[in-house]
């Protein structure tokens, strides 16, 4: 990193430590040192040749990695599994074991998972603020009609006081199973799961295809690539356009 000035959050966050947001707690918690000084300051600006400490633990910018990986079924999207079930992590390279997952997807679906270990863009994708769409290729179980394509839009009640909504709609009749395309905005546990099995259409399979402006483009199930630093300025681009608009 070339020495210049920055806001210490945008510091912490660019070691991978945590998002700029969880970097904000910490600083004004007093959890912070620069050079041996605590900090309690937002906004605090620092010297990128400093030495911050977080909770006394010496923090130094890393090289952050990107990749899009295609997940196949029967895989849980964590690095650890007290129930001793197989995670992406056993078939993905060690070269890759630092990245976290942004979101998960359950240990049946398959399709697009963004794995990284820069927390600030970890935190963007995600956050249900700027509304990033995710859109998925299911197979239903019965006909679905416009009517339950309504219902989904306008909300279902998936759990006690809590409401999933999605934008659907149907490609085709496949026998007797409807194939849709859904949108979704927020990241909700099993969301789509849940949905269908309340309108009595259970899914039989269910793929991510992309997530905002990254897709499985070029990947074969199990396959990640890389994503080249044109590529995460676009989608670092995108999420600031979404912010932009949805404030």
């Amino acid at each position: 990193m070339k020495n210049e000035k920055l806001r210490l959050n945008k510091y912490i966050a660019s070691t991978g430590f945590c998002s700029r947001r969880k970097a904000d707690e910490l600083i004004e918690a007093g959890n912070v040192c620069v050079n041996g000084e605590q900090i309690t300051e937002l906004g605090f600006i620092i010297n990128s040749k400093d030495k911050v400490t977080v909770n006394g633990e010496l923090i130094k910018p890393k090289t952050l990695t990107y990749i899009r990986y295609y997940k196949p079924a029967g895989y849980i999207t964590t690095m650890d599994d007290e129930k001793g079930r197989k995670t992406i992590y056993d078939i993905l390279p060690e070269e890759v074991h630092n990245l976290k997952p942004v979101g998960r997807l359950d240990k049946d679906s398959t399709g697009l998972l963004i794995l990284t270990n820069d927390g600030d863009f970890i935190n963007q994708l995600a956050h249900p603020s700027i509304k990033v769409p995710k859109v998925y290729r299911v197979c239903a179980s019965g006909k679905l009609t416009m009517n339950d394509l309504v219902l989904m839009e306008k909300g279902i009640e998936i759990e006690r006081n809590q409401i999933a909504y999605a934008f659907a709609r149907i490609v085709e009749f496949e026998g007797k199973n409807t194939i849709l395309e859904m949108v979704l905005y927020q990241g909700l546990n099993r969301q789509i799961r849940k949905m269908l099995d309340i309108l009595a259409h259970p899914v039989i399979s269910l793929k991510r295809i992309s997530f905002g402006p990254v897709d499985l483009s070029g990947l074969k199930k199990g396959q990640f690539k890389y994503l080249k630093p044109k590529q995460i300025q676009e989608i670092k681009n995108y999420l600031k356009k979404l912010q932009k608009n949805n404030t």
